[in-house]
């Protein structure tokens, strides 16, 4: 809770990521707030105020997980909503001429999307989406000690870097300094 509230207002992409991160965390403990409270919350060492305020937080993510459906997979409609925010501005920036450093990130990063999208990505999603898969992906994969090619490795240097872009496009224009 005190990291997604940081990250909701410091860096957009890295809070979906990390919210993408609960809700497996939560899945682990199969949505479960008891189980959550005591072999997962336990280890903080919060004042009482803040202790209740976290395990509210998670209860109601667990009960949205459950309410929505997707306890077993998927995500929750406000990270959804999250990416489709950022995906939108991503199509604005692409579409403006006042954005060519952007662009050129996204030609380059381009390739790296087609073939996450050759290999089985879901089609139907949005590109935006599908590079939040591969940087979550990555994640996975270093969490489980796995090797790592150079190649993916590079691919995920670049897509980070244009979400952290569209990240930083994404505040400048909440606060109405983005002139699309």
């Amino acid at each position: 809770m005190i990291i997604a509230d940081k990250l909701r207002t410091t860096n957009r992409a890295e809070y979906v990521l990390y919210m993408w991160q609960i809700e497996d965390m939560l899945r682990s403990y199969h949505c479960d707030i008891e189980h959550v409270r005591h072999d997962y919350l336990v280890r903080f060492t919060l004042p009482d105020d803040k202790r209740a305020e976290m395990e509210q937080w998670y209860a109601d993510l667990c009960r949205m997980m459950k309410e929505e459906g997707v306890a077993q997979t998927g995500h929750l409609q406000i990270n959804k909503n999250a990416v489709q925010e950022l995906s939108e501005l991503h199509h604005s920036l692409l579409r403006s001429s006042n954005f060519p450093y952007y662009q050129q990130l996204y030609y380059k990063v381009l390739p790296y999307i087609v073939e996450v999208r050759a290999k089985g990505a879901d089609k139907s999603s949005d590109e935006t989406e599908n590079m939040f898969e591969v940087l979550y992906g990555l994640m996975l994969l270093r969490l489980q000690g796995k090797e790592v090619s150079a190649e993916t490795l590079a691919a995920s240097k670049d897509i980070a870097t244009l979400l952290g872009q569209l990240s930083d496009y994404y505040f400048k224009n909440k606060a109405g300094e983005l002139e699309l």
